[in-house]
């Protein structure tokens, strides 16, 4: 369809004001201040919507604003979203802007439902990298390590100690996509990952200032799991009481740490192009010194 209008003629939309429920939901999830046991998130932008219609993350509400939709390719968009939405609701333009965070908003906003893996489901590739994160605390941080996951083509993100809601809005900004990208599992305990890792043959990494080895000097080239611990207090005493190999990153300078995201953006790309890429291109030459 060509024009917003169309789409709201075609379905049946309710318009609701400031005061109806399903405003206050959202500005609940918004400030990360209510229940949200269906874990819902806010998908705001047609970027974002784009990418929720591309992995078919499940629609609960879809809140138009006509008077911000401007464009055919916002309209059609709003189609396609509206066709699987399971509620669907127009606003006016002051309150959709009391939602939005945008300068500009295009209109489009959907609650939509995380996905979820089963892990035993879950069958990973040979030389597969995980990377567990232990106890962050920082949702922006986890936004950012599940958005380089994507980039470095990690095969999971594994979860122990969640200290943040995985549907914060700073969380899912900084994802930009990857929470519905990138396989997430979440374990009780320490040990029922690590009991996971080791029964899938992965080689433990402590990523530990104390180490010996530097992760350059690690070839990897086996199932590995990096594993990240907190800004304020580093990895658990539980990953110390199995199987491990510590790396860690060279400090020149004057301080004595990165960031938590830096530093897993340093171990993993290191651990993904060694397993993924160079042996790719080993194969590669090996190919050509047959032929």
């Amino acid at each position: 369809m060509d024009t917003i209008e169309q789409v709201l003629a075609s379905r049946n939309f309710l318009a609701i004001g400031e005061q109806n429920p399903k405003i206050k939901q959202i500005k609940g999830i918004l400030s990360n201040s209510k229940p949200n046991p269906h874990k819902l998130f806010v998908a705001e932008g047609i970027w974002l919507l784009k990418m929720c219609e591309q992995f078919g993350t499940p629609i609960d509400s879809l809140i138009l604003c006509p008077e911000h939709i401007r464009t055919s390719e916002a309209a059609a968009l709003a189609e396609k979203i509206a066709a699987r939405a399971e509620n669907l609701y127009t606003v006016s333009a002051k309150t959709y802007e009391k939602l939005s965070e945008r300068d500009r908003p295009d209109g489009l906003m959907a609650l939509a439902a995380l996905p979820s893996h089963d892990i035993d489901a879950f069958s990973p590739p040979d030389k597969a990298v995980i990377l567990v994160l232990d106890g962050i605390e920082i949702p922006g941080n986890v936004g950012t390590m599940l958005r380089m996951a994507d980039g470095a083509g990690l095969d999971g993100v594994f979860l122990c100690n969640r200290k943040v809601r995985m549907t914060h809005p700073k969380l899912i900004k900084g994802s930009q996509g990857a929470v519905l990208s990138v396989p997430i599992f979440e374990f009780e305990s320490v040990e029922t990952c690590r009991e996971w890792l080791k029964k899938h043959g992965f080689t433990v990494y402590l990523a530990d200032t104390r180490a010996d080895k530097y992760y350059f000097d690690e070839p990897f080239g086996k199932n590995c799991a990096l594993v990240m611990g907190s800004e304020r207090y580093g990895i658990t005493r539980e990953w110390y009481e199995g199987e491990y190999e510590m790396i860690a990153i060279p400090m020149l300078g004057k301080c004595d740490s990165l960031n938590v995201g830096v530093a897993a953006t340093v171990l993993c790309y290191e651990a993904s192009v060694k397993n993924k890429i160079s042996s790719r291109v080993s194969r590669r030459a090996d190919a050509c010194g047959t032929s």
